[in-house]
């Protein structure tokens, strides 16, 4: 996949949300604040690969952030659950840039609708080499939007308290910050949608 020569939209076309998504779904083309153009598109079976890659490519402080502990390798059952979306109850976008001549992940932000189908709750993760770059803005403003058209209430994701860059990218989109009342090393950002 040539990243740079892709000249797909980027913008979401207006049915998106009309029917439940797929791997096969539009995908959006937008660049960087580095200059480099960065595919995002939703995240399927076929990605294992890349999302094992890009899980295990992060920093141990990345990983701990985004599962909120220590894992080392992911396992090929947590590889199956990351990747194989129904895009009804869950939503997921990956982010890939060419990096050495590949696609390579770079991002990854998803959600998963609680059982009253009123709120959600949304984690997204960016590789170390592309922090401060927009890709976790890119992802999230792609999540909220699909959760927005699809009558979601309320976005959340609970997080590191240690988390600095989660707390400014929290709050740049108008997320509230509060205390998770149920572990101090924890809080959780909320979103009105």
């Amino acid at each position: 996949m040539n990243v740079s020569s892709d000249t797909r939209r980027s913008t979401p076309p207006q049915n998106l949300s009309a029917g439940p998504m797929s791997a096969a779904s539009p995908q959006w083309v937008h660049p960087l604040r580095n200059g480099a153009q960065v595919i995002i598109r939703p995240i399927g079976k076929d990605d294992a690969a890349l999302e094992r890659a890009f899980i295990e490519s992060l920093s141990a402080q990345s990983r701990r952030f985004r599962f909120l502990g220590q894992i080392g390798f992911p396992s090929d059952a947590l590889i199956r659950r990351l990747t194989d979306i129904d895009y009804v109850h869950d939503v997921a976008f990956v982010a890939l840039a060419n990096v050495g001549g590949k696609a390579q992940e770079i991002g990854v932000a998803r959600y998963s609708i609680s059982d009253d189908g009123r709120s959600c709750e949304c984690a997204v993760a960016v590789s170390d080499d592309f922090h401060h770059q927009g890709v976790g803005t890119l992802l999230m403003n792609h999540l909220i939007d699909i959760a927005r058209e699809r009558g979601i209430g309320e976005m959340l994701s609970i997080d590191s308290a240690e988390n600095f860059g989660m707390r400014d990218l929290a709050q740049s989109l108008g997320f509230e910050r509060a205390p998770d009342p149920d572990d101090g090393t924890q809080v959780i950002h909320r979103l009105t949608l």
